[in-house]
């Protein structure tokens, strides 16, 4: 196959975490998925620079204002006012992209692996954000969180019962907010863990599609 002018013959199959029962009782469908891949953060290569161009050609202010009515990026919306989250001011990944899109006039290059997640984010609407794969500790799940637990490098602790995505270790991030600055994707990271939140609504074909663009422009560079 190829990808961003290069060939890459490989992509790591996507690995199923799991959802604690409790949380999984009260949001049907959520689920977490992720893929680890080797990357070098730092300048995009030149497949990813003009895939991101073609992208700010194709996506317009018209396709914005429908892209709400949209089945994934609904059913993201309906999981934020679920959970509390007013998507008009808390916006979800790919509204925030579309935002920035309109704004800035098309989409910034802001290096990898950002521009691998804003192209995969923007093919699919699927929810991703990365993570460095090598200070993550074992598999990865979403539940609530405990007592006395909180994000490294936070403010403190976290209200008991937010809803987290963590390891084995604990959180490294509240779920669709800030993530632990020790899990942080940072200038020696060299292998990215690309993760997807699954909500009802959303296919699981979708994540597994995201999850694979996301890979390959990461592996092209």
């Amino acid at each position: 196959m190829e990808a961003s002018g290069h060939r890459v013959d490989w992509v790591p199959a996507p690995r199923q975490g799991w959802v604690a029962p409790r949380v999984a009782a009260e949001f049907p469908g959520l689920g977490i998925a992720w893929t680890e891949v080797e990357c070098r953060p730092g300048r995009s290569p030149d497949g990813v620079r003009r895939r991101l161009r073609l992208l700010s050609d194709r996506f317009y202010g018209s396709h914005a204002v429908q892209m709400r009515q949209r089945a994934i990026p609904w059913a993201y919306r309906t999981f934020f006012r679920q959970i509390g989250l007013d998507p008009d001011r808390d916006r979800t990944p790919i509204e925030q992209l579309a935002l920035e899109r309109l704004f800035d006039g098309g989409f910034k290059l802001r290096g990898m692996p950002r521009d691998a997640l804003t192209i995969a984010i923007v093919e699919t609407a699927v929810a991703l954000r990365c993570f460095d794969a090598d200070a993550l500790e074992g598999a990865l799940c979403i539940r609530d969180s405990g007592p006395g637990e909180g994000l490294s490098g936070g403010s403190g602790e976290l209200a008991q019962g937010t809803l987290v995505i963590a390891d084995d270790s604990g959180p490294v991030a509240v779920l669709f907010g800030p993530r632990a600055e020790g899990c942080a994707v940072q200038k020696q990271t060299r292998r990215v863990a690309v993760v997807a939140t699954q909500v009802e609504g959303v296919p699981q074909i979708a994540v597994e599609e995201a999850l694979w663009i996301a890979a390959v422009a990461l592996e092209s560079g």
